[in-house]
């Protein structure tokens, strides 16, 4: 759907995200990691924002903990791009549906932010922000890949009671918000959320000095 030829049309408390993604690059999403290099993989994650009861929120996956790579990891749903998906958003799409059974129909894509390197899979993911215009049931398609859906409200990932770092054996340090039932964001995604919400004046002041180990759920490397 869109309106006036500027894209979908967005409720208002979305319409930031959709302003700063335009200016986004590389350097503002990611400052310690170089641009993907030529031979990465292309890959593609939906960022889904709904509302549930009126309450903003954000679709995410708990990755099952019997994968080899990222292992009971927080993400959102995505992938490898396949010859036929026509682009991010149709890797995005097509992805969300195979792991929690989307219905795509309700669902508008908005935006792409610049594709960010993964150097432990070598993947270039780009993220697809997307509004939830008509939510439809989601649920675990695949066991083996996902063990559970969630829609987490973005008042709890906002709460500066929820926010934290997290420290991997390797050394690297980044953001992580813990997202209720024994749940952790942290990595790739968490990266992502934390600075979209940095980027549209949401953040809250949080006690960067809390730093806790990487879930021992998480095997895969740092991202």
């Amino acid at each position: 759907m869109t309106h006036g030829g500027v894209g979908p049309l967005l409720p208002p408390w979305l319409q930031p995200f959709r302003e700063v993604a335009r200016s986004m690059t590389v350097d503002t999403l990611s400052r310690h990691v170089p641009p993907p290099p030529s031979g990465a993989r292309e890959s593609a994650v939906l960022m889904l924002f709904g509302e549930t009861a009126g309450e903003p929120d954000l679709l995410f996956t708990e990755r099952s903990h019997d994968l080899r790579s990222h292992a009971g990891q927080v993400s959102f749903p995505g992938g490898s791009a396949d010859p036929g998906d026509g682009g991010p958003a149709g890797t995005a799409l097509r992805e969300a549906i195979e792991e929690v059974g989307l219905l795509v129909d309700g669902v508008d894509v908005f935006a792409e932010l610049p594709p960010l390197w993964v150097p432990p899979s070598n993947h270039a993911v780009t993220t697809v922000l997307a509004w939830w215009r008509h939510p439809s049931d989601v649920t675990v398609v695949d066991p083996a890949e996902v063990a559970s859906v969630r829609r987490i409200p973005l008042a709890e990932l906002i709460d500066p009671e929820c926010r934290f770092t997290v420290r991997h054996p390797s050394g690297w340090k980044g953001p992580a918000f813990d997202i209720g039932n024994g749940l952790v964001l942290w990595g790739f995604t968490a990266g992502l959320v934390a600075r979209m919400l940095a980027a549209v004046g949401w953040e809250r002041p949080w006690d960067e000095s809390v730093i806790r180990p990487v879930p021992v759920t998480s095997r895969g490397r740092a991202s």
